[in-house]
């Protein structure tokens, strides 16, 4: 509310001519409004008023030293419209001091306090002297700006690396990726932290080298510079919010911690005179928006966007690399070159890309070339993901040889990733220079079968030294991380302990594309220090040391014709280039050149090595006549040319239509692109399949296990084993197995009614069975040793009543109501599936997965349950009688092998599922029938000695003196 208050004019008039002060008058830095109070002796350090020292940060490691000044200590008069705010701000600091000496959170309500206190004096400031000039209001705002920046990075632990800055009588500014950016997004105000693990960029590190071998050259010349020493502060630029830390770090004047504002922005002297970098056209338009009402030079060795041409919006801003106006020229004339005039054309998102494939679009419609498809990659991309996926198959629907990829290298390997993913081939590839010699994407798996690739490259050359200059610097002793002192600031981003790791052995290569980056990067230093070499009236033969303001260092910069002429851009030329794979590793071609102005192009094509046999061009035109099964679809967004549709699959293309694709009849199907229909293959799990000879030669070989126990068990019956495992109830549990077995040959051959019906129902029932044997003999051990002593009615009347029978009698009639009512209202019957696959007729059985099924197989899941518990309680009783390990796996193998179908049949709905289904159910059986009868076998075949009366007498016994003395 206090935003909104009217004011007399009078006082309007004071607001808009502030009183004049002593340093109104001469060229030198104004003071701070703000004279620092001293602490009071004795007194308790209070945390740092984070709002009002703009960069320093306060740590949470130690106290901070001063508390927001009151307003009565201000210098200066206070303008005669703010007395209201001012009382306010006194009854908000009072507040704030009785919140603190009560206790109440004292770490944070006397920060928020005090910086609402600030912050609404700066804010008053900044309404009633709106009218003051434009630029006066604009550098209010970025005070402003710094203020709050330092919030951000409040309350951190900050470290720094001795090799990020080094003193000198002139400080140069450099700006490099040594981390990739980090993709997540930011849910607070804070400066991304750049020094992440496993995000270390090596071409960003040799960047950085190579402005630090610069510095070092020209500090160590007796011809540039002599007797002035350069230094630098170096940051880690890999978000926004930390080139905007970085710059705001950058501007302000040594020895300060925040921006002043002055009424001549002339005598303005930020502590560098120069900045280097960034990489990126986001990274350098935010930088130079920043620095340029300062007009501090800027000079990027990457960025090479047409936007930046703007020298309105930004008037220090410089580079040593090509502006992509000329890169786009050169595109096109090569295209014009081998007579491409029918192209696709894809870019990344940003200003890189967009700006890009928007002018190469203009200039090639004004040649003649039409841009057959056009997409741009979005900035999340991932290989694979929906939407590279469609831009993937519109790329290839429209049929063009020819591909043009402006992008940036970390978006154009995601699209060539999709590329291989999708197995896109037999296409000539152009390329940007931000990627056309980049390892980013000549390492990828399979990149070499996509196809001819041809690029533009920057000029090729070497900084000398900076290989041995790296290797020393691996080598030399890097000293301790420090902290940042007390009482004064350091960036967090000035900080790489990967850096610090490296060994000659382990330490990132130095490729081409890298050591033309790092070049640009190294002529950029030079051209800073051959403008500092004129300033300071060096060429006399002394240099006359004194205050540089930046404007001045940009003046002399731009008259340097040897480097920049056209509207800050480099001279300089184009390689043309393509892709070599004849040895056993990538490398790449100089096929030819590009200069200007205005742009030529001279091109070898004898050089160049065509993915197509009799090393033929291809060739790339709007009205060749569609292939067969392509239908014509007339199309003028940019010429009046028809592009060929390829008919979906389904279709085909009649000859007397060829701009319309028919649908084939129900049992017939077409492959994409066809002109004709062919019948679909009925399938089904035939009986000669080789897979369907192992299933049915397994089940063969249980039914015979089956039979054979039951003939030994039969041979043993009298036998403690035999006894002991159920007696006649085992031919029970056998013969339910065997029913289980035999259903499953009604799953091969064609399916009928009757093989619908006994596929999974005998199963179903036998499993039962089976289960309810297993319970109910597990069930009455454990009754016998361990609880019929103490209850001996209810064991009399379970043993009279004949429970055992009666539960598995009854658990299997359950079962057969389940089955019956299954069978009855969800009838499996045999069906022809048309849907699933467009070349296949499925024969198959209905109502596979319904829910008399489910029922039935999760009434024998609560059976397995109880079985596994009922042998569990079981698991200290005499070793004959303890089966509950056996029992255990048997049960395990059947879970699995239920849960591996059912989310089979979830997920998959193909030709081998009936094959699942025949290896579930093979599986159970197995797995009950190894693990309860196979250890019974086991014993009465190979360990007589364990089948004797006398054995299981001692077992007994044994287990009773056990249990009596516990």
């Amino acid at each position: 509310m206090l935003g909104r208050r009217r004011l007399p004019r009078e006082l309007s008039r004071d607001l808009v001519a502030p009183p004049r002060g002593p340093w109104s008058q001469k060229k030198e830095r104004p003071r701070s409004p703000w004279r620092p109070l001293p602490a009071a002796p004795g007194g308790p350090r209070k945390r740092t008023w984070c709002l009002y020292w703009s960069l320093g940060g306060c740590r949470q490691s130690r106290a901070c030293s001063r508390a927001p000044p009151p307003l009565q200590h201000r210098a200066g008069p206070v303008p005669a419209g703010c007395i209201y705010i001012m009382q306010k701000l006194t009854l908000a600091e009072q507040k704030t001091t009785e919140l603190v000496e009560q206790g109440q959170n004292h770490n944070c309500r006397e920060r928020k306090a005090r910086g609402a206190a600030w912050f609404a004096w700066r804010l008053c400031l900044a309404r009633f002297l709106k009218g003051l000039q434009a630029r006066k209001a604009r550098l209010l705002g970025l005070q402003l700006s710094l203020a709050c920046c330092c919030w951000a990075l409040a309350c951190q632990e900050v470290e720094s690396s001795p090799d990020f800055s080094l003193p000198g009588d002139y400080i140069i500014a450099g700006l490099f990726p040594l981390h990739g950016e980090s993709l997540g997004v930011r849910r607070k105000p804070e400066v991304t932290l750049c020094d992440r693990p496993n995000n270390f960029s090596g071409h960003g590190y040799h960047l950085f080298q190579a402005m630090r071998l610069a510095i070092e050259q020209i500090n160590n010349s007796t011809s540039l510079l002599p007797n002035v020493t350069l230094g630098y502060e170096l940051y880690d630029v890999c978000s926004e919010s930390a080139i905007v830390y970085a710059v705001l770090s950058i501007l302000t004047p040594q020895g300060m911690r925040h921006i002043e504002i002055h009424q001549n922005l002339s005598y303005f002297s930020p502590k560098v005179v120069a900045v280097i970098g960034p990489d990126t056209t986001s990274h350098a338009a935010t930088a130079a928006t920043m620095l340029s009402p300062f007009l501090v030079p800027l000079i990027s060795y990457e960025a090479s966007s047409m936007m930046l041409n703007a020298k309105r919006r930004y008037p220090s801003f410089l580079r040593t690399i090509p502006s992509d106006k000329n890169q786009v020229k050169t595109m096109v004339l090569l295209l014009q070159r081998f007579g491409w005039v029918w192209i696709s054309l894809v870019g990344s998102s940003g200003d890189y890309g967009q700006l890009g494939v928007q002018e190469l679009e203009e200039q090639a419609s004004r040649k003649g070339i039409c841009i057959a498809f056009k997409g741009i990659m979005p900035y999340s991309a991932q290989a694979g993901d929906e939407k590279m996926q469609g831009m993937i198959h519109d790329l290839a629907q429209v049929r063009t040889t020819v591909v043009v990829v402006y992008a940036g290298r970390q978006l154009a390997k995601v699209f060539f990733e999709s590329v291989v993913l999708a197995k896109l081939t037999d296409k000539v590839w152009v390329a940007s220079a931000d990627w056309a010699i980049s390892s980013h994407i000549t390492e990828m798996p399979g990149i070499r079968d996509i196809g001819t690739v041809l690029g533009v490259a920057i000029q090729q050359r070497v900084v000398l030294g900076l290989k041995d200059f790296e290797e020393a610097y691996v080598r030399a002793d890097k000293g301790v991380l420090r902290s940042c002192p007390q009482g004064s600031w350091c960036s967090s981003n000035q900080l790489c302990r990967k850096c610090w790791t490296f060994t000659r052995d382990k330490m990132p290569t130095l490729g081409p594309f890298s050591m033309s980056s790092a070049y640009n990067s190294y002529r950029a230093v030079y051209a800073v220090a051959y403008g500092l070499h004129q300033l300071l009236g060096c060429p006399s033969g002394a240099c006359s040391m004194g205050l540089v303001y930046p404007w001045q260092l940009l003046q002399q910069i731009q008259k340097d014709n040897l480097t920049f002429k056209d509207h800050g851009n480099p001279l300089g030329s184009y390689d043309i280039i393509t892709w070599d794979w004849s040895g056993p590793k990538w490398s790449f071609r100089v096929i030819g050149s590009s200069t200007w102005s205005p742009v030529r192009l001279d091109i070898n094509k004898t050089k160049i090595q065509w993915h197509r046999k009799n090393n033929q061009v291809p060739k790339s035109v709007c009205n060749k006549n569609c292939s067969k099964g392509y239908r014509r679809m007339v199309t003028g967004v940019h010429h009046c040319c028809f592009t060929c549709v390829s008919c979906e699959a389904g279709t085909f293309l009649n000859e007397s239509d060829l701009y319309h694709c028919q649908p084939c009849g129900k049992e017939e199907w077409a492959p994409q692109g066809s002109q004709t229909c062919f019948p679909r293959t009925v399938v089904f799990l035939t009986w000669h399949n080789p897979v369907s000879w192992v299933l049915l030669a397994a089940n063969t070989l249980l039914l015979l296990l089956l039979g054979g126990t039951a003939g030994l068990f039969a041979w043993h019956f009298d036998t403690p084993v035999v006894k002991s495992a159920g007696g006649r109830l085992c031919f029970l549990m056998l013969g339910s197995l065997v029913v289980g077995s035999c259903s499953l040959y009604c799953f091969f051959g064609e399916p009928t009614l009757s093989t619908c019906l006994l596929r999974l129902a005998p199963f179903a029932l036998g499993f039962t069975i089976f289960l309810s044997c297993l319970t109910i003999r597990s069930f009455q051990l454990v009754f016998i040793f361990k609880f019929s002593a103490k209850v001996p009615t209810f064991y009399r009347a379970w043993v009279q009543n004949h429970g055992a029978g009666l539960f598995v009698v009854l658990s299997s009639v359950a079962q057969l109501l389940i089955c019956l009512t299954w069978l009855v209202v969800w009838t499996p019957l045999p069906t022809r599936e048309y849907e699933r696959f467009p070349q296949l007729v499925v024969l198959e059985c209905t109502q596979a997965n319904s829910l008399g099924f489910i029922l039935s197989f999760t009434y024998n899941g609560l059976l397995s349950v109880g079985a596994f518990a009922c042998s569990y309680l079981g698991k200290d009783l005499p070793e004959n009688y303890n089966e509950a390990k056996c029992v255990t796996f048997s049960l395990l193998l059947n879970f699995v092998s239920w849960i591996i179908f059912f989310t089979m049949a979830s997920v998959y709905q193909g030709t081998y599922l009936p094959i699942v289904n025949v290896l579930a159910v093979l599986s159970s059986l197995c797995g009950g029938f190894s693990g309860y009868f196979l250890p019974k076998c086991y014993v009465i075949l190979c360990r007589r000695d364990l089948n004797s009366t006398e054995h299981f007498q001692a077992s007994i016994q044994d287990y009773t003196r056990r249990w009596g003395s516990t």
